[in-house]
């Protein structure tokens, strides 16, 4: 018998134990339909469906998800490359997926857009009643949260760093007028963007360049190339540690809390695979996601069901 099921077997020995978990529902973009047609249940969680957005650091998730439940002996399957959080959260309201991998922050705001929440605990706290408002009518939940946490971040190089003696957002903001801020065009416009900035922290760029790679091989480039001072890049990405580069603190949470957790459907994902995707909450880091990113969109072009394999087995959650 695994830890894991031997964790099991003692938590359904302590009766009305109730789950460590919050009702909750996701939030991303969306260019694709999720498949249509509800999947067949089995009351309670015979099987699950795990369903991912269409970039590769949730693809890994929801194979780390399915990989884990599989080791336990759960009928699982994936349904990968959904699209944005509006379909993939309606693909979990429909029932033709079980699962899906998500952020917290993003999660809130989708459900609650006016919400004020910044950090982990005031984001948990609030997204029960946000939930409830937005489905009332699906018995929808998000489970544990993960150390891991993927959230935008202002980036410069350690040459700009130290000619203008940057380590904040606030420092940036006193030399704003200096800079050119490199992100996705939607940067201009969005709370976290170029209006958050402002309104946060008095900083109004000298100039913007509109980069729709998310953060990837041309951001880098331009901010190599002091083509643009600052960009916009996800914490997880591994240019940053490959490339020296600084994350500037940001005191007044113009990014907020952002741990990677699962969205669920309390209703067909039963209390033993909920264990198993807890467990894995536990163990799962930001580290872990630069390092399985790297392997997947870097050099190696693994598949992220090898990756996610690999990961299970380093953790011992791998049966």
């Amino acid at each position: 018998m695994t830890n894991l099921s031997v964790h099991r077997a003692g938590r359904r020995a302590l009766t009305g134990l109730a789950l460590t978990g919050l009702l909750a529902l996701t939030a991303c973009g969306a260019n694709s339909d999720p498949a249509a047609e509800p999947k067949e249940t089995s009351g309670g969680g015979g099987s699950v469906v795990i369903g991912s957005a269409d970039f590769p650091e949730s693809q890994i998730i929801a194979e780390i998800y399915a990989g884990a439940l599989k080791a336990e002996g759960i009928d699982a399957s994936t349904k990968l490359n959904i699209g944005s959080r509006e379909i993939y959260y309606s693909a979990v309201e429909e029932g033709s997926v079980d699962i899906v991998p998500d952020y917290s922050g993003n999660l809130l705001l989708f459900v609650d857009p006016e919400a004020a929440a910044a950090s982990p605990e005031d984001i948990a706290e609030a997204l029960p009643d946000a939930l409830k408002a937005k489905s009332a009518d699906v018995n929808l939940g998000i489970l544990e949260p993960s150390e891991a946490e993927n959230k935008d971040a202002m980036v410069v190089t350690p040459a700009t760093a130290e000619e203008y003696g940057l380590k904040s957002i606030t420092d940036m903001a006193e030399v704003c007028g200096e800079l050119t801020i490199g992100a996705p065009s939607t940067f201009q416009e969005r709370s976290y963007g170029l209006p958050g900035l402002k309104e946060k922290y008095g900083c109004e760029p000298g100039g913007f360049e509109s980069i729709n790679d998310g953060g990837g091989a041309v951001t880098l480039e331009a901010l190599l190339n002091d083509d643009v001072q600052v960009v916009d890049i996800y914490t997880t990405t591994p240019s940053i540690e490959d490339n020296d580069l600084v994350v500037l603190e940001d005191p007044e949470n113009l990014f907020i809390a952002q741990q990677v957790l699962p969205l669920v459907n309390l209703d067909t994902v039963n209390e033993d695979a909920q264990d198993v995707l807890n467990e894995v909450s536990s163990q799962l880091t930001t580290e872990d996601l630069i390092d399985l990113n790297r392997q997947v969109s870097g050099d190696e072009k693994r598949n992220p069901a090898d990756a996610a394999a690999d990961w299970l087995e380093e953790k011992g959650l791998a049966g």
